[in-house]
């Protein structure tokens, strides 16, 4: 079954037209106009990100149709992009994978590890990406591209910026200072360094202060570019992001009883997080013979992540994992008269080591495992090839297809049933394609696009080994024997762009085939979790309806909205009882609109916005739903209507300013699945700076 799904790109900052008109990447590898490219696509760009003030960078995402942003506590957010989060979406830095083998199947919170004042955008392309993405591209693909030296001129020069943030109910103070030093117009040098500081989040006007939910953090970034001769850039970078004391609150005595949720049990459960990245990369164009654009890159990234949780007995346990991912790639683009040729090739390799120890008085180290296997490796490897070929002036063509190897060599796993050390030795392979088109409508106005694209996801580690507790009262055993899971979408779109509207329509459905699903056994642990286990038993499909518009009714008033209807189903074993049954997909993001009317004055220098969001009853529930307590109320989460106002003013031709008061009724409302509410009547202010 198709559905129609109406999006607008960017309604909130930008005047029509929205941004339809901004050159992206990452759809097709290669640079191109919004309107001509045959996916689903949005951008967020840097005067979004200030204009919005969001917390943290899954926040983001947050307006955009089709997008359900679920925070299981203050710093933990998860995109459920068309109905798929986790390990099922595809976090991209600079083109570089953020997924890494130990990724869980829900709400994570590794896309947080992502600085958003270093990004100067994000690009958004949803739907299966798989052909040249790989494994993971599934629900969507989120490429974060961060800032690069500005200022180049003739003559050396040293520019800067201050940004800072500030929250109310909100709770948080978060500054940034970037410098760039640039020398001619061959190269220069980006410094930034972020400071965040989160107290407890105050709800709305019953559920006030909600205690344990503040955490601190500290990033830092550099980036180096330098041009050895006009046609070629070479880049190197290094990011680091550290996190303190994350509690995952809904899990412990100060979760919330608002609409009879139930509290955690354990007294403390922190989570420490540190993400580094270093690259190197190059980028050639205007070259003769076999490719006439070459970009590489090699990169490391080590993500760590410590557990530090206090057990309602008072027993303390200690646990975590470092993965160190090396990362190659390369990418060649070739104009022929048979087309624009695209084709490449990846390489990441993950280290991983895991532990768990137990505080004094208490047993001994674990010497099988922590959360994940233990003294592992994954690897991946990819070839693609794409044509872009016109075949008419109005109708053009993408065809691709990939090869994909994934390999786990695990030698410390724990087997869940005779409790001893085991060894996981396996590979899997897969061939996928995606063939798109676009047929021009109305000569630089109207686009029709659409195609077939598939994805597939390999079995990670955490599939694999994952020995740690889930959702609420479980606790996750490994499954060695897994094979891979493979999804089909289809999609029919039109993009309209003039100068009054600006909007998207796109028609979706994808299949589910072989999805790895988690289902209990009916066994419960010395802790009293359930005891859940892991199989491909996942079959069925996911549609929305996402609809939405920019219209500018004068030359300084503009309307905007959107809204989307999620449906999705998949067989799953409710119970321990070797019975598959049709349930929904966990946390179905429920009915969403947004409704906005925005002014700014002629000189484009003071612009003011209302919008209003609406989210209905988060009530259509998986088995898994039903039990997850803590975070969803006996009947789903209730729904909720919000109004937030918001003000930007070009202070000086150097100074921005923008308040913004959001929940303005001071409602009592969380994000279906979220482990915590949103804010109550929040005050924000954001300044700007450059020098």
């Amino acid at each position: 079954m198709l559905f129609l799904a109406l999006l607008l790109p960017q309604p909130l900052q930008e005047p029509i037209p929205a941004d339809l008109g901004t050159t992206v990447v990452t759809p097709t590898l290669s640079p191109g106009d919004q309107l001509d490219a045959p996916y689903a696509t949005h951008v967020v760009d840097q005067t979004e990100l200030d204009a919005k003030g969001y917390r943290t960078l899954p926040q983001a995402l947050r307006n955009i149709p089709g997008i359900l942003v679920q925070e299981t506590s203050h710093g933990q957010g998860s995109p459920y992009i068309r109905g798929f989060t986790g390990f099922r979406t595809l976090a991209l830095v600079d083109g570089i994978r953020l997924n890494n083998s130990v990724f869980r199947p829900g709400p994570n919170q590794y896309w947080n590890t992502i600085d958003a004042f270093s990004i100067d955008s994000l690009e958004v392309v949803k739907g299966p990406s798989s052909v040249l993405y790989g494994s993971d591209a599934i629900g969507g693909t989120v490429n974060a591209r961060t800032r690069s030296p500005w200022g180049h001129s003739d003559e050396p020069a040293i520019s800067g910026e201050v940004r800072y943030r500030w929250a109310d109910a909100a709770n948080f103070d978060q500054s940034r200072i970037d410098l760039s030093a640039t020398y001619g117009q061959d190269g220069g040098v980006l410094i930034g360094l972020t400071s965040k500081s989160f107290g407890d989040v105050h709800g709305g006007s019953q559920v006030g202060a909600q205690p344990g939910t503040g955490y601190d953090e500290f990033d830092g970034d550099l980036k180096l570019e330098h041009f050895l001769n006009p046609n070629t850039r070479i880049t190197l970078a290094h990011q680091v992001v550290d996190q303190t004391d994350v509690p995952r609150t809904h899990k412990t005595t100060d979760g919330i009883d608002w609409e009879g949720l139930s509290s955690g049990s354990d007294l403390k459960r922190d989570f420490d997080q540190r993400r580094e990245l270093t690259y190197f990369q190059t980028h050639m164009h205007g070259l003769d013979g076999l490719a006439d654009e070459v970009r590489t890159s090699i990169s490391w990234q080590t993500q760590a992540e410590d557990r530090d949780r206090i057990k309602s007995d008072g027993s303390q346990e200690f646990q975590g994992f470092v993965v160190g991912t090396l990362g190659l790639f390369a990418h060649f683009h070739k104009g022929t008269d048979t087309g624009r040729w695209t084709w490449g090739a990846e390489y990441y390799r993950d280290n991983v080591d895991s532990y768990l120890t137990k505080a004094a008085g208490n047993t001994a180290a674990d010497d099988i495992q922590g959360p994940v296997a233990d003294d592992a490796t994954y690897d991946t490897l990819g070839i693609f090839v794409q044509n872009e070929l016109p075949l008419s002036e109005k109708l053009g063509t993408i065809l691709g297809v990939r090869w994909n190897l994934a390999r786990a060599d695990a030698n410390s796993v724990r087997d869940p049933l005779t409790n001893t050390r085991i060894s996981i030795d396996d590979s899997w392979d897969a061939v996928v394609g995606s063939a798109r088109f676009l047929y021009e409508l109305t000569p630089e106005t109207t686009n029709l696009f659409g195609g077939i694209s598939q994805g597939f996801r390999a079995p990670n580690l955490s599939d694999l080994s994952r020995f740690d507790s889930a959702r609420s009262n479980e606790f996750e055993l490994p499954a060695p024997d897994l094979d891979p899971e493979y999804y089909t979408n289809f999609e029919l779109g039109v993009k309209r762009r003039d100068n009054s509207w600006s909007s998207q329509v796109v028609l979706f459905h994808t299949l589910i085939r072989d999805k790895i699903l988690r289902f209990p056994t009916g066994n419960t642990n010395a802790s009293g979790e359930r005891e859940i286990t892991k199989d491909n038993v996942g079959n069925g499909s996911v549609e929305g309806i996402e609809l939405g518009l920019a219209y500018r009714m004068t030359e300084q008033w503009s309307t905007f909205g959107n809204a989307t209807y999620l449906h999705g189903k998949q067989s799953t074993y409710p119970t321990s009882a070797p019975v598959l049954e049709d349930e929904y997909l966990d946390r179905l993001m429920p009915f969403t609109a947004q409704l906005g009317l925005r002014w700014e004055d002629k000189s484009n220098e003071l612009w003011v916005e209302g919008l209003v969001a609406h989210a209905a009853r988060g009530d259509r529930l998986s088995t898994r739903d039903v039990n997850d307590s803590t975070r969803i109320p006996a009947g789903g989460t209730p729904a909720f209507t919000t109004l937030d106002l918001r003000l930007g003013w070009q202070v000086l031709p150097n100074a921005n300013l923008h308040l913004g008061l959001e929940n303005l009724t001071d409602k009592d409302y969380r994000i279906h699945g979220s482990g915590l509410n949103r804010p109550g009547r929040n005050l924000t202010v954001g300044f700007g700076w450059s020098f």
